[in-house]
């Protein structure tokens, strides 16, 4: 597992999109599409608006989500809210190539059995993502595979639908799904995520980010999370 150390969220984030771009470009090359999937948060959104800048073959990309909030369309707490603003709204990516999780289902383990299909549509059959973005919680969480849920036990669906967290339910991409992916991108800036950055580098499984595979993963971290 790589890291890169930049002196502030800005620049870990804009070279985060750089290196997507360049992964966008590979892809294409060799597979005729790209497939990346996103998560949510503060950094991701300035690392989305940069990448939105890049000289990426848009028409040959597909986002989809890693995870989402069970609220509202439009609603804040939704990760697509900001996807939109962030990606769409700056990009000539086409509107049908942003795939969003169908938290508004009445029925949600339909839903995420759904968006399985989706994946499958896209990525094949098991499905395998070109990139995965992830993020770190200060609790070690990442995607939505949070301390304690029993999704971080599934292993035979590559989507699931969480407890509560933070108040809300979520679904989110399985250990399955990610550890399939080509690449594996962090994004983990500020001086609360320093000590899971320290656990996920050491590989402790004892947190739910340390499950990740460490194979072909790069860390874009910022000084204060690299300490």
């Amino acid at each position: 597992m790589k890291i890169e150390v930049f002196d502030d969220e800005t620049q870990a984030a804009q070279a985060a999109a750089k290196a997507i771009a360049a992964g966008a470009d590979s892809a294409v090359d060799a597979r005729g599409r790209f497939v990346m999937a996103v998560s949510g948060g503060r950094s991701p959104w300035i690392m989305l608006r940069a990448l939105a800048d890049e000289d990426l073959p848009w028409q040959s990309v597909h986002v989809v989500q890693v995870d989402e909030r069970v609220a509202p369309a439009g609603h804040p707490d939704r990760n697509l809210t900001h996807l939109r603003e962030t990606l769409l709204g700056h990009s000539p990516i086409p509107p049908e190539h942003i795939h969003a999780m169908p938290v508004e289902s009445q029925d949600l383990e339909a839903a995420a059995r759904e968006y399985a299909l989706v994946l499958f549509e896209i990525a094949g059959s098991p499905p395998i993502l070109d990139l995965i973005h992830l993020g770190l919680g200060p609790d070690g969480h990442t995607a939505s595979l949070v301390p304690g849920d029993p999704v971080l036990d599934v292993s035979n669906r590559d989507v699931a639908v969480t407890g509560i967290y933070q108040g809300r339910r979520r679904m989110t991409l399985t250990y399955p799904a990610i550890n399939r992916a080509r690449q594996i991108l962090w994004l983990v800036t500020g001086s609360e995520k320093a000590g899971p950055l320290r656990r996920l580098q050491q590989g402790d499984r004892t947190i739910p980010a340390g499950r990740i595979s460490p194979d072909q993963a790069v860390i874009f971290a910022d000084r204060a999370a690299a300490g």
